[in-house]
Order: structure tokens, then sequence, then C-alpha cells
């Protein structure tokens, strides 16, 4: 069941989703984010420029004193940290590519699918991120900073380094070594509490609009338009996570209670309420899964708590 709606997707559907409230179709390059100054091409943003424009291939987004936030493959967010540029190399759903050409980005993965090929190009290294979770890069010097995930390292003479989480690695073409360990605490900078703030408040966009378009006739998982908090944000079939520890309803949820403060699905198990019937996700008594308090019964995998960080 779970793997007919990830055909769909990757067939273009589940990235072009027309809004209820008019905005227009998110496609990978569609700005979603930005403050301070921001230029595409010789253009400078403003916020009216959220959800209408997009990097085509060949374009360059750069901040000076601001940042941006780009969306890639559905459930994928590009981060620019203050004076840095991204160049769109391949807009398409099954090979998105983006090359860093000055400063820093991160990329946060909420959701990926196989037959997505995502890759950041960093100092003429093309670094290919394999799961769920968020990643750093740097262009001066070129370095791949893992801290949760997979990424795997092209060199350009046909092998692959892969990253674990908490692992870095020194981009250049022709790259042979092991990736270094990093202090995750120590690395967690002005940049990264940034993009922390904007996954929650992508997290609280799901939980306003998440019952409003996973009712409608044909709904599928993708990026879909908040109108109040003037961005898109994903709903998915299935609840997750950020890697930040925010919670995402799936399509289709009408109960209440609010989790984006990083306290799990509602507080007291997934919505503080259940997903369709009896106080829990698929009929448990307030817990996804049938748990009793929690997600996946009592806290996350176990436990005696109401939701809580996986």
């Amino acid at each position: 069941m779970r793997y007919w709606w990830k055909t769909i997707a990757l067939l273009g559907i589940g990235v072009l989703c027309a809004s209820a409230f008019g905005a227009n179709p998110a496609r990978p390059g569609t700005l979603n984010y930005i403050e301070g100054v921001a230029h595409l091409q010789d253009k400078q943003l403003n916020v009216k420029d959220v959800g209408s424009t997009e990097l085509n291939a060949g374009d360059v987004l750069a901040t000076e004193n601001g940042k941006a936030e780009i969306l890639l493959t559905p459930g994928v967010f590009l981060r620019l940290d203050d004076h840095s540029a991204v160049r769109m190399i391949s807009p398409g759903l099954t090979l998105t590519q983006v090359e860093l050409l000055r400063g820093r980005a991160g990329v946060e993965v909420d959701e990926i699918y196989p037959a997505n090929d995502l890759e950041v190009i960093d100092g003429g290294v093309a670094t290919q991120l394999m799961k769920t979770g968020y990643y750093e890069f740097t262009a001066a010097p070129a370095v791949a900073m893992v801290f949760k995930g997979k990424a795997e390292v092209h060199n350009g003479e046909g092998k692959r380094i892969e990253v674990k989480g908490h692992h870095e690695l020194a981009l250049t073409v022709g790259v042979s070594g092991k990736p270094a360990k990093f202090d995750t605490g120590k690395a967690e900078d002005e940049f990264y509490a940034w993009s922390r703030l904007r996954s929650q408040y992508l997290a609280e966009a799901n939980n306003q609009i998440a019952g409003e378009y996973g009712d409608m006739a044909g709904f599928y998982p993708g990026w879909y338009w908040d109108p109040y908090m003037w961005d898109y944000t994903f709903i998915g079939m299935y609840p997750y996570w950020s890697p930040f520890g925010f919670g995402f309803y799936p399509g289709g949820y009408w109960g209440g209670g609010y989790y984006y403060g990083g306290r799990g699905y509602g507080g007291h198990g997934f919505g503080g309420g259940g997903y369709h019937g009896g106080g829990g996700y698929h009929g448990g008594e307030g817990g996804f899964h049938g748990g009793e308090g929690g997600f996946h019964g009592g806290g996350v995998s176990g436990g005696g708590g109401g939701g809580g960080h996986r």
C-alpha cells in the first residue's frame, strides 16, 4: 500500500500540487522563503516572489545580508546562508542537481524516494543525499557535513565514499580520504539554528493545512501552499519527523492539538486525540499504531510518555 503513491510522486504528480488557495504549482527550484537581501540572476527578490519564482537550469540564487530557502524534490528544502550563492544545474525530479558557488548551504531531507537522484555539487565534486536527515555544505573550503542521514561522495574517478551522520569530508576532485567525525553540538551555530527554526515553521504550516488538503478528492503527497504562513509545506500519506525533531501530520488529519514545538505529535500521542478514529492512528488508544499515550505506544518506540523526539 505504501508504494503506489511514491510512484505517482516520481511521475511528477506529487510535486505539481495545485493549491486550493491559488498558489502556483511547486517544482524543484521554487522560492519558498527569503529574508534580507537576495537576488535571482539580476533581480532583487521580495516576499511577493515567494511561491511563484523558480530557478531554472543555469539560474543563480545569491544572498547578501540575508537568507533564502528553495524547494527541491518533495520533502526536501535547500537553505542559503548570508553571502552565499547556488546554481541550479538540473531541476528534474529523477535528477536534481544544485551547485554551491560560495558561502554555505543546508539541506533538510524529510522525504526521499529510491528513484530520486538528489545531488549537491561543491568544489567540483557531487555528493548524493541518500537518506532523510540534515546536511550542510561549505564552499571555501569545500566540505560536506552530515549531521543526520547518509551521503555518498562521487570523487570523479568512479569511486564513491560513504559519509554517515556526525561525519564530514573535505571535497576535492579525486578525493580518497576517510570521513572524519565532528562534534555536531559545536557545529550548531546561527545558521543551523535558523534552519531549525524554518523547520519548526514548516511543521506549523503543515499542522494548519493538513486537514484542509488531505480530505480533498484525489489527495496525493507533495507540496501544498499555506496562505497563512505564506510558504509551501510538505504533506505526506504518513506522519514523519523532521531531522530537527518536529512532527508533520499526514494528509487528511482533522485532530486537534499542536506538536511543532518539538515535543511530539500533539504532546500526547499523535495529534493529542487521534488520526481518524479511536484516539490513535489506526485505532489505538492515544497513540500511533495502537499505543497508550505516544508514538508507537507510550512515547516513541515504547516507553511511557506522551509523544517526544525520535
